[in-house]
């Protein structure tokens, strides 16, 4: 019996080892590999005379050739011979889709690119992972003597985009690759591809956009203030957003002020400005065909709507960590605010407890009371009550995000054993500010059935079904929010 489960134990290991082994790519030979790390011509050689179609089977054993592994170890007599030997190898992709010069571009070797679009000019307009050309990785690494080296091979390459819409420039900007920005701005000038500047991506930003949204002044300042291109820059482009360069200014945040009057001295207008300016223009172009007042409200109100999604979360566009940063901000707003309210209700707490007159109530026609019992509760019950269980929803809700939003995260258990005991905290200070017994019995029970119930209503809104029916309420919630903007 042991040895039958021991034969089955290996047997298990072994296949789980082949099913790892057929899972991963072929790796060239050990050899071949050490000589394209190394950079060792010599040993290359020596391996041809062994095998002469060496390179040549390559093809079949292997998703890596040697001049992907000599552009990552920046060997350029090596790739030159490789080249020399076998240059359809430029040309291949790896299994991750980079090719020899994707490799090279974003590592910024120079003599290795120069090398290679001696091969073929077109190589820089190559498209790899995501549709990445390596002018877009030399771009995003600030690899400015490769930027130069590819534009004036190949002028047509600036126009390349991602599959994000994202050209060479508009991924300097995004990366902020400051010295990369301006070589660019100085090549499409040079090469009189200034419409490249307008291109946008694939949410409509063009690159005034982007460079206005990261507080880049210098690149903005040098977009709007260069008199190459100053004439053909579109400074009142609207994205998809409906949104200008000007509107994701605020005048009220450090240094955008700067930035408003520099894009205000080229012209520079808001989505709505446009729109009025547009109706002015035209109608005073034109007789046979006016806006309505219908019309323009019309634009107005998309101008809106379109500025409250500029705002909500998008998916491929906002970072989930900075979106869960934000929410754990909030959240935590929310549960010291309410917790502050809770333990120090409106109008605040009985520092005494009442005499008793002959008549039965307190003295001073107060109520009666006992010291730390709510003046409020003691007046209106009623009112107490309601006050109480919106404020624990609130707080109790803020907690739940907390603990969602920090799942999986390092000592998790101590963090929800805090949480719980803020909460028994918070429910215990709750019941015990009761005025009556009542009140005490029902906070009592409602903090204990809370968590449980918040559970309940967290999953039942996350149903099909409910956010089906919800959908209207949330459109009319915005639009009521919409019409006080």
């Amino acid at each position: 019996m042991t040895c039958c489960l021991l034969l089955v134990c290996l047997t298990s290991c072994l296949m789980m080892v082949c099913a790892y082994q057929l899972t991963q790519p072929f790796a060239m030979d050990a050899r071949l590999f050490d000589a394209s790390r190394t950079g060792d011509v010599q040993l290359l050689h020596r391996l041809l005379a062994e095998n002469p179609l060496l390179l040549h089977s390559l093809a079949l054993t292997s998703t890596d050739n040697p001049l992907h592994v000599a552009s990552i170890a920046g060997h350029v007599d090596f790739v030159k011979e490789i080249m020399r030997l076998k240059p359809e190898y430029v040309e291949e992709l790896n299994h991750d889709g980079f090719s020899p010069i994707h490799i090279a571009s974003a590592n910024g070797y120079l003599e290795i690119v120069r090398e290679m679009l001696r091969v073929d000019r077109r190589l820089c307009r190559l498209n790899g992972r995501d549709e990445w050309t390596p002018l877009h990785y030399a771009a995003s690494r600030g690899r400015v003597d490769v930027i130069r080296e590819m534009v004036l091979a190949c002028p047509e390459s600036v126009e390349d985009v991602t599959v994000q819409g994202e050209t060479a420039i508009h991924l300097a900007v995004k990366c902020s690759q400051f010295k990369a920005i301006k070589s660019l701005v100085e090549l499409i000038a040079e090469t009189n591809k200034v419409n490249v500047l307008n291109m946008k991506d694939k949410h409509g930003d063009s690159v005034l956009h982007l460079a206005t949204w990261k507080k880049q002044h210098q690149v903005v300042e040098g977009l709007v203030g260069n008199e190459t291109i100053a004439g053909a820059l579109e400074v009142n482009s609207v994205n998809d957003r409906g949104l200008t360069a000007l509107d994701l200014v605020f005048p009220n945040e450090t240094g955008d002020w700067e930035m408003e009057a520099i894009l205000r001295g080229a012209g520079a207008l808001r989505a709505v400005d446009t729109v009025h300016s547009g109706v002015q223009w035209f109608n005073s172009q034109s007789h046979n065909h006016t806006h309505t007042a219908s019309e323009t409200h019309q634009l107005q109100e998309q101008q809106k709507t379109n500025r409250w999604e500029y705002f909500q979360f998008k998916k491929g566009r906002d970072s989930p960590s900075d979106a869960r940063t934000a929410l754990l901000v909030v959240a935590s707003l929310v549960a010291t605010a309410t917790f502050q309210v809770g333990l120090n209700p409106p109008n605040g707490n009985w520092q005494d407890s009442s005499d008793v007159n002959s008549n039965g109530t307190g003295s001073n026609n107060e109520p009666l009371h006992l010291a730390g019992r709510s003046i409020m509760g003691s007046y209106s019950e009623a009112s107490f009550v309601v006050f109480v269980v919106l404020n624990s929803i609130g707080f109790y809700f803020s907690l739940y995000t907390m603990i969602v939003l920090t799942a999986n995260f390092p000592l998790q258990l101590e963090l929800q054993i805090c949480i719980m005991a803020v909460y028994t905290t918070y429910s215990t200070a709750v019941v015990n500010i009761a005025p009556s017994f009542n009140t005490w019995l029902f906070f009592l029970v409602f903090n204990s059935v809370l968590p449980f119930l918040v559970g309940l209503a967290a999953k039942w809104a996350r149903h099909p079904v409910t956010i089906r029916l919800t959908k209207p309420l949330g459109k009319w919630i915005l639009r009521f929010f919409d019409l006080i903007w």
